[in-house]
C-alpha cells in the first residue's frame, strides 16, 4: 500500500492533465538548473528569456507571497513585447542586488506596495527591448527595413506577408545588441494591461506543484527546531541535552545564538527533542514587559506634548466653539503567515551556501548569512520559494529566521531546514507596535476644526536597524505618524503632531500598512466623532472637510454610493465610512454591520480605490478582499498581551484570524485613473477598523476607541 500525501495527490492528479508547466531554469551566474533550458535563447537583459520552443519566461525580480506580481509584472512585458499571453512562465529571479534590485533602491527586496509600481517602467522597457530585437532580426532575415515589420500575438509580420514566430527568431535576435531606447505604448492601445487577468502562479498552487519554503527537500536534509527565550529580555543561561538525544531521530543538540536547536531526521523527533530539553534562562531586566502597565505608560505619555513632528499655525488661536478630546489605542500584534518561517541552509565544502527559503529579502539574506560564515555575500546563492504569507514578517533588517538557520547549519556541520512552528512565530518574533493617540481638536461654530494638537506613542520600527540614519530626523520615525499632519481632513487648521518613542525588549516590524494600521483609525474615528457631534451627516462632514482634495473626495463619494450611503439599512444593521491615503493610493470604504449579543457583524464593505492607472483589475480585486481580511481580523480579533515579557497567546485558538462565517461580502470599485501609480498590497488594510467602529456608533452609540474593537455589557454602556 502506496502513502499519498495531499500535496503529492494533487501533483500526481494535475499531471495527468494539460497544465501550466513553469521551468526553473536559473540565468546566469546562479547555481542550478532543476529543468533544462529552452536550446536557443534569447536574453536582451537579465528579465526575459525567449526559447526556440515558443516559451517566454519572465525572471520576476520580487518575491510572490500571495500579492500576484507574478502576474502583474508579466502583463507588463507581455504587453510592450506583443506574445502569446498562453506561452508565458515566471521564475523567481536569483538573488544579485546588482541586477535585480529595484530601481532607485540598493536592495533586492519585496514590500512597502512597491513592486508593480516600482517595475511599471522597467517592466515594460524589457518587453519593448526583445520586441525591437526580434522586428529587426526578421527585417535583417528578409531584407526589409524594420519599420516594414509589426510585432504582434507572439511572431513578427512583413508587409508583404511574411511571418516568423519569436521562437524562430530567438537564435537570431540574441546577436543583435540591444537599442539605445525604446517607446513605449500610448495607455490608449494597451491590450493586455488594465484587463482583468487570471493569475498565473494559481494552477502551480491548485494542483500542488508549487513549492514553497516548507516543501524544500534534498537528500541529506535535516529538520531543527530551536528554544527560544519563553519572554522578551530572557538569556541562555545552560542547558542539558541528555533527554532529548535519546528521543529516536535526534541526532545533535546545538547552540544557536540566545536558543538551543535540536538537529534531527524529520521535524516530530526534532519537536520531542526539544520537549526533552532541560534549558535554564535568565530572568528578564525588570520582571519583563507587561501589557497592562505598558499601554497604561502609553496613555501617559500621550498627556503631554512629544518630539515634533509638524506644527502649522497655533492651536490655541482663533474662535473656538467646541473642544473636543479622545484617546485611541491599539495593542501588539503578530503577522501570523499561514506558512510558519522556515530555512533550509547548505553550506558548501567550496566556500559557498545555499539557502533554499521564502524570503522578501533576499539580498539581505546574502549579507546575513555571508557575515555569520565569513564568506562574501555573492557567495550565498538564495533560492527564492513561493512564501506562504509574509506581510513584512519575512523582511526584517535582522532576517532572523535565516540568520538563526545559517547558525544552526554551522554548528551542525550538515544541511538543516530549522522550522518555527506556529506557536513559536507568535510568541518570539516580530511585532506591529502597540501605540497610543490623544487628540485634542478644536471647532468652529459649524464644526470643523481649526485647531488640531495630536500625540502619538509607540515604539520606533526602524530604531536600531540600517534603515535608521536614512529615515529617522531628529528622533522622528516618519513610519509612526505616516498620514497625520498631511492628512487632507486638516488644510486651513492649525496643527501640533508629536511622537514619543518608548524603548522596550520586544522586538517590532512593519506589519502590513505599517504606521496606517494605526493612523488611519485614530484620524477617521475621530472625524467621524467631529461630524456626529456638530450632528452632521458623516459624508457630507467629510466632503466639506475635502473640498481640497478631488481624489479622497471621488473614492468616498463612489464607496458610500455602492455601500448604500443615504438609503436605510436593513433592519438592525448600520454604516461607518472611511478614507485614507497610503502607498500612494487612495481607498475608501464603507461597512454595513450588525450587532449579535456582544459580536460584532460586518455584512458588506463597499470599497473604492484609486491607484493610479490598473495594471491588472482582477488583481486589484483580491488584494482588497485579502487586505479587508487582514484588517478585519485585527480589527476584530487581533490582540496579544504579555506578562513578564512573555506573550500568552500561541496560536489560532488564541490568536483567531476571520473565520469564513464572519467573512463580509466585499465589492470593489476600481477608479479610472491617470494619477501616479501607487501600490494597492496594503492601502486597503488600514480603512477597515474604523469604518467598522463608526459603524458601530451609528447603531449602538457606543463609541469604541481601542482595538479590537470590543462592545460594552448593557451595564457598563450604563454606568
Amino acid at each position: 500500500m502506496t502513502t499519498l500525501s495531499r500535496r503529492g495527490f494533487l501533483t500526481a492528479a494535475g499531471t495527468g492533465a494539460a497544465a501550466l508547466v513553469i521551468g526553473f531554469h536559473i540565468p546566469e551566474g546562479a547555481a542550478r538548473t532543476v529543468a533544462p533550458a529552452p536550446k536557443a535563447m534569447m536574453s536582451p537583459n537579465a528579465f526575459l528569456r525567449i526559447g526556440s520552443d515558443e516559451s517566454i519566461t519572465v525572471v520576476i525580480a520580487h518575491s510572490e507571497m500571495g500579492q500576484g506580481i507574478w502576474t502583474g509584472l508579466a502583463m507588463l512585458v507581455a504587453e510592450e513585447l506583443a506574445c502569446d499571453w498562453t506561452r508565458i512562465r515566471c521564475e523567481h529571479a536569483p538573488a544579485d542586488a546588482a541586477t535585480y534590485a529595484a530601481p532607485g533602491s540598493p536592495l533586492q527586496m519585496t514590500g512597502g506596495s512597491s513592486t508593480t509600481r516600482g517595475e511599471y517602467q522597467r517592466y515594460r522597457e524589457v518587453g519593448a527591448t526583445a520586441k525591437d530585437m526580434l522586428i529587426r532580426a526578421a527585417a535583417a532575415r528578409w531584407k526589409v527595413a524594420p519599420a516594414d515589420c509589426v510585432a504582434e500575438n507572439g511572431a513578427v509580420v512583413g508587409k508583404r506577408g511574411q511571418r516568423a514566430t519569436f521562437g524562430q527568431l530567438a537564435a537570431e535576435a540574441m546577436k543583435l545588441p540591444p537599442p539605445a531606447s525604446v517607446k513605449l505604448k500610448d495607455p490608449k492601445d494597451w491590450k493586455i494591461l488594465g484587463t482583468p487577468v487570471r493569475r498565473l502562479d494559481s494552477p502551480e498552487k491548485v494542483t500542488g506543484r508549487a513549492t514553497f519554503g516548507m516543501d524544500v527537500q534534498f537528500p541529506g536534509l535535516r529538520t531543527a527546531l530551536v528554544a527560544r527565550p519563553p519572554a522578551f529580555g530572557a538569556m541562555l543561561v545552560k542547558f542539558d541535552a541528555a533527554a532529548a538525544l535519546k528521543v529516536p531521530g535526534v541526532e545533535k543538540v546545538v547552540p544557536a545564538g540566545n536558543g538551543v536547536a535540536v538537529v534531527a531526521a524529520h521535524f516530530w523527533a526534532a519537536k520531542l527533542g526539544r520537549d526533552a530539553l532541560v534549558v535554564e534562562w535568565s530572568q528578564p531586566e525588570g520582571g519583563g514587559l507587561d501589557t497592562a502597565r505598558f499601554s497604561a505608560q502609553l496613555r501617559k505619555l500621550v498627556e503631554a506634548h512629544g518630539t515634533d513632528v509638524g506644527k502649522e499655525g497655533s492651536v490655541d488661536a482663533g474662535k473656538v466653539a467646541a473642544t473636543l478630546t479622545s484617546v485611541y489605542e491599539v495593542p501588539y500584534l503578530a503577522h501570523a503567515p499561514m506558512e510558519p518561517l522556515n530555512c533550509a541552509v547548505k553550506i558548501n565544502a567550496d566556500g559557498t551556501c545555499d539557502i533554499y527559503t521564502g524570503t522578501q529579502a533576499p539580498s539581505l539574506d546574502q549579507q546575513v548569512a555571508g557575515g555569520i560564515l565569513g564568506i562574501a555575500p555573492d557567495k550565498v546563492r538564495v533560492h527564492t520559494q513561493f512564501l506562504g504569507g509574509g506581510f513584512g514578517r519575512r523582511a526584517n533588517p535582522k532576517q532572523d529566521f535565516v540568520a538563526e538557520a545559517v547558525l544552526v547549519a554551522k554548528a551542525a556541520g550538515v544541511p538543516v531546514k530549522t522550522v518555527w512552528t506556529r506557536e513559536d512565530d507568535i510568541r518570539g518574533g516580530f511585532y506591529r507596535p502597540a501605540y497610543a493617540h490623544r487628540i485634542v481638536a478644536k471647532t468652529d461654530r459649524a464644526g470643523a476644526p481649526i485647531g488640531w494638537e495630536h500625540v502619538v506613542a509607540g515604539q520606533s520600527i526602524m530604531k536600531g536597524t540600517p534603515f535608521e540614519a536614512f529615515v529617522v530626523r531628529n528622533g522622528v520615525d516618519p513610519t509612526s505618524v505616516e498620514g497625520l499632519a498631511e492628512s487632507p481632513y486638516l488644510r486651513g487648521a492649525a496643527r501640533h503632531v508629536s511622537l514619543h518613542t518608548p524603548v522596550t525588549p520586544v522586538t517590532v516590524l512593519w506589519w502590513r500598512s505599517v504606521g496606517n494600521t494605526h493612523t488611519a483609525f485614530a484620524m477617521e474615528c475621530m472625524i467621524d466623532e467631529l461630524a456626529h457631534a456638530a450632528k452632521a451627516d458623516p459624508l457630507a462632514y467629510r466632503l466639506k472637510l475635502l473640498d481640497g482634495a478631488p481624489r479622497h473626495a471621488a473614492v468616498l463619494k463612489l464607496a458610500a454610493d455602492k455601500g448604500g450611503w443615504g438609503t436605510p439599512p436593513p433592519a438592525g444593521r448600520a454604516r461607518g465610512l472611511a478614507v485614507h491615503e497610503s502607498f500612494g493610493s487612495i481607498v475608501a470604504q464603507c461597512a454595513e454591520v450588525s450587532v449579535e449579543g456582544d459580536r460584532i457583524r460586518v455584512h458588506h464593505v463597499a470599497c473604492a480605490v484609486d491607484c493610479g492607472p490598473a495594471v491588472n483589475p482582477l488583481g486589484i480585486e483580491a488584494q482588497v478582499h485579502s487586505s479587508v481580511v487582514y484588517g478585519l481580523t485585527a480589527a476584530l480579533h487581533g490582540k496579544l498581551d504579555l506578562a513578564g515579557g512573555a506573550v500568552q497567546q500561541g496560536n489560532f485558538h488564541d490568536y483567531p484570524v476571520l473565520r469564513m462565517f464572519e467573512m463580509p461580502s466585499v465589492s470593489v470599485h476600481v477608479v479610472p485613473s491617470t494619477a501616479r501609480m501607487g501600490g494597492i498590497g496594503e492601502p486597503a488594510t488600514a480603512p477597515i477598523a474604523p469604518a467598522v467602529a463608526n459603524a458601530v456608533y451609528a447603531l449602538t452609540k457606543q463609541r469604541l476607541r481601542a482595538l479590537p474593537l470590543r462592545l460594552a455589557t448593557v451595564r457598563e454602556a450604563r454606568g
